[in-house]
């Protein structure tokens, strides 16, 4: 019997996200998309609370990679690309969650314009109580989800760079511009959460690789 791969992958990541892991995967289940065109990947990164019972209650629907250890946000993301088999590839983060039209519309936009290599698409800002707060434009404010990807392109990028814990996604989308071509998709069909716990919420920690990222592309 033949055996047939999806279009796309969908990454998450999840590192004792408890509270909101079911919100982001109900949302992702739900697609427009036939459920045969894509793949759903949860890299738990060691997760400590509930999380691990959480992502079970959701059976085959998803499939888990569980690290023995913390690794970090990239080395998660990394492990989830290794382990797909979509030609696209998008990053969804455990705590935001997305339109039931995301997947189809960065996939259609994509497939009618070959010449762009990867689409953002724009979101909303919520608080975490998903009480609306903003639109927000992800060429003048990107983040590092809401980007469908050719999977190829990322591997030929050597993937995420792993040193960087936060500002990966910044690295990753000046390496990939470098080479590659952006498209927008003016829709917002991501969901971003804002609250206490977000990691940007850190500001040595920001500070910290903004310096990193600096220096490491100040010859770019």
């Amino acid at each position: 019997m033949r055996i047939i791969e999806p279009k796309i992958s969908v990454i998450i990541t999840a590192y004792n996200e408890e509270l909101f892991i079911g919100r982001c995967l109900r949302s992702i289940i739900s697609q427009s998309l036939p459920s045969s065109d894509y793949e759903i990947i949860v890299v738990n990164d060691a997760s400590t609370d509930k999380t691990e019972y959480a992502l079970e209650l959701f059976g085959d629907s998803i499939k888990v990679i569980s690290n023995a250890n913390n690794i970090g946000l990239p080395a998660s993301i990394n492990k989830g690309i290794k382990a797909a088999k979509g030609e696209f590839l998008v990053r969804l983060d455990a705590d935001d969650y997305v339109n039931t039209n995301y997947l189809n519309f960065l996939y259609y936009f994509l497939e009618v314009n070959p010449e762009y290599d990867a689409v953002a698409c724009d979101y909303f800002l919520f608080d975490d109580n998903e009480a609306w707060i903003k639109k927000c434009d992800s060429i003048k404010r990107p983040i590092g989800c809401g980007i469908m990807f050719r999977t190829k392109h990322l591997i030929d990028l050597g993937l995420y760079d792993e040193t960087f814990r936060v500002h990966e996604d910044k690295d990753m989308k000046l390496r990939f511009e470098s080479k590659y071509k952006l498209g927008h998709l003016n829709v917002p069909l991501y969901r971003y959460r804002k609250h206490e716990n977000n990691i940007t919420n850190n500001e040595d920690l920001m500070d910290y690789h903004e310096d990193k990222l600096n220096i490491k592309h100040s010859n770019s």
